[in-house]
């Protein structure tokens, strides 16, 4: 199967419009306060209002309330849910649709976490001191081949560009990349020839 791309940090239609055409995957929409790309709920389903997109939408959150998720996922039609923050395996998986839980990757010791979580897929980012997610910054990606086998889907995350992405899918054989900052010209604004480049040197690799 193609590896999964997932453009994530998107903030209008106009950069929807432009990764799906692109050939991505899933769309990934930031639900938390303290992130330069954050979307509130009304935003997001305002998106898909005027153009409903058939494409995977996932909402990535950050220590949200139950029912604020159960919200977002009615009102915006969210297929998987990406929990970024302090979340127990029970609460990722209570909400009706796919799940995934993201892990900030320091070390070997990091990827003791990751059996607790049956989600149907973990996300593995760099450890940032600042930022919990589209931080530009990698990791050893040598401890995201150790993580696939646990024999879980496992989406790499974390630092991904055009000019690296396709070392990264080579290396690691990932069920799909993540991508955010690494396709932006600034903070939440995407750069449609960079979404294109990374989408090409992923699947030149297929």
């Amino acid at each position: 199967m193609n590896t999964q791309v997932k453009i994530c940090g998107i903030m209008n239609l106009a950069d929807a419009q432009a990764a799906v055409e692109a050939g991505a995957d899933a769309l990934g929409f930031v639900f938390y306060n303290n992130s330069p790309r954050h979307m509130t709920i009304t935003a997001v389903a305002g998106i898909f209002k005027k153009s409903p997109l058939r494409i995977l939408r996932v909402g990535v959150f950050v220590n949200a309330p139950a029912n604020f998720v159960f919200r977002a996922v009615a009102e915006c039609g969210l297929n998987l849910l990406q929990f970024h923050g302090d979340e127990t395996p029970e609460f990722c998986t209570q909400f009706g649709v796919m799940s995934m839980k993201a892990f900030r990757i320091r070390d070997a010791d990091s990827l003791k976490e990751l059996p607790k979580y049956s989600t149907d897929a973990w996300l593995l980012d760099a450890c940032s001191a600042e930022n919990l997610g589209g931080t530009g910054k990698k990791f050893n990606w040598d401890l995201a081949v150790e993580a696939q086998k646990f024999g879980r889907p496992v989406f790499l995350a974390g630092g991904l560009t055009p000019e690296n992405v396709a070392d990264a899918v080579r290396l690691v054989k990932p069920f799909g990349v993540d991508v955010s900052s690494g396709v932006e010209s600034s903070p939440g604004k995407k750069d449609h020839a960079k979404v294109q480049a990374f989408i090409r040197a992923v699947r030149s690799v297929e």
